[in-house]
């Protein structure tokens, strides 16, 4: 993978005064929101917050309401992108993308359809031989390479979570987005997911996770954005921002915060 090298450059993600309207209501009120190459950062808030429709905005599945002077709806610089260029720019991971793929494709295919941005790999793609090469490269530094011949659909739900990370990151995106991604993790398997995030991290990659559980914000995310109705709470340092006032006023009940060696949890 390449190490990014962040001087210089324009904000990775430009959102001022995106409101997006969804069968009459509003899921997202007026978000101005900037994420610069190389930071790492957390969506977090309740249920229908308005996590998710932030992601849906910058990968083009919603588009922001026009009625806006000061609308700003960025992404590297540009307002205007072929869809399929853009998702070329991120790289997905979340629980829903993980259940497209349960059926009978290889660990090894599932890695390679990312650079297609597909489910598997059809007649009319054109595998090139650097694509294998990539692919092999990418599931060797994720420690995956074992799962190279094993279909996903066989996978326990933290093998697959880490096929999919290989899948997102084989064509090398600026950025990579974890959507929920410890959902239905068991104790073990989260813990791996954590450590395999970090290794990422590691490479410069800059990291969007949405979350509603602080045991998901590794050391290495320092910013966190809290929302809640569609609109942003508060958006700051991590040290300053996860604190049990805060917290429980973003859930609606008294939560406590502990934290050990650079992990945050809530206890409800």
């Amino acid at each position: 993978m390449t190490q990014i090298n962040n001087e210089n450059q324009v904000p990775l993600i430009e959102m001022r005064d995106v409101t997006v309207t969804r069968d009459g209501r509003k899921i997202l009120d007026s978000i101005s929101l900037q994420v610069n190459e190389g930071e790492n950062l957390a969506l977090i808030g309740p249920n229908g917050s308005g996590k998710s429709s932030i992601i849906k905005v910058i990968t083009g599945e919603y588009r922001p309401r026009a009625d806006s002077e000061n609308l700003i709806m960025r992404v590297l610089g540009k307002d205007s992108w072929n869809i399929f260029d853009l998702r070329n720019l991120l790289g997905i991971v979340s629980g829903d993308l993980q259940l497209d793929y349960m059926r009978d494709i290889s660990g090894f295919e599932v890695v390679l359809s990312g650079f297609f941005s597909s489910i598997g790999i059809h007649s009319n793609h054109r595998v090139k031989p650097d694509m294998v090469d990539t692919v092999c490269e990418v599931m060797k530094f994720l420690e995956i390479s074992h799962l190279a011949d094993k279909p996903i659909s066989e996978m326990s739900t933290g093998e697959a979570r880490r096929i999919l990370i290989g899948r997102a990151l084989v064509h090398d995106p600026h950025i990579l987005v974890l959507d929920e991604p410890a959902n239905s993790l068991d104790m073990k398997s989260h813990h791996q997911f954590r450590e395999l995030t970090r290794k990422v991290v590691s490479y410069g990659k800059s990291i969007i996770l949405v979350t509603h559980d602080l045991g998901d914000i590794i050391p290495e995310i320092n910013r966190v954005v809290l929302l809640k109705d569609g609109k942003i709470f508060a958006d700051g340092e991590k040290d300053e921002l996860l604190s049990e006032e805060n917290l429980s006023l973003l859930f609606g009940l008294p939560v406590r915060v502990t934290e050990n060696n650079g992990y945050y949890h809530a206890i409800y």
